[in-house]
């Protein structure tokens, strides 16, 4: 993702990282592809909760992993679930 790549630069642009996992979140839901939808709302809501934006953060990605009701040995849902549970 653009975004990752963004906010890994040697002088990271933050709010360039959050229009990229914007971009990519409004592409995922118009195609309806809840995977990518669940990976681009990790990276955001990752992003926000390192803004001190927990609250946003979490309000963004619960909904978005509670559609899920299988597949939580896969990596994007592990790693959605433990976001879930520092942002807590």
């Amino acid at each position: 993702m653009c975004g990752k790549l963004t906010a890994r630069l040697p002088y990271p642009d933050p709010a360039k990282a959050a229009d990229s996992f914007c971009t990519a979140l409004a592409i995922a839901r118009e195609q309806g592809t809840r995977g990518y939808e669940l990976r681009a709302a990790t990276n955001l809501a990752r992003l926000w909760g390192e803004q001190g934006r927990r609250g946003e953060a979490r309000e963004l990605l619960a909904p978005v992993y509670g559609w899920f009701t299988e597949g939580f040995d896969t990596a994007d849902l592990r790693d959605a679930g433990k976001l879930l549970s520092e942002l807590a």
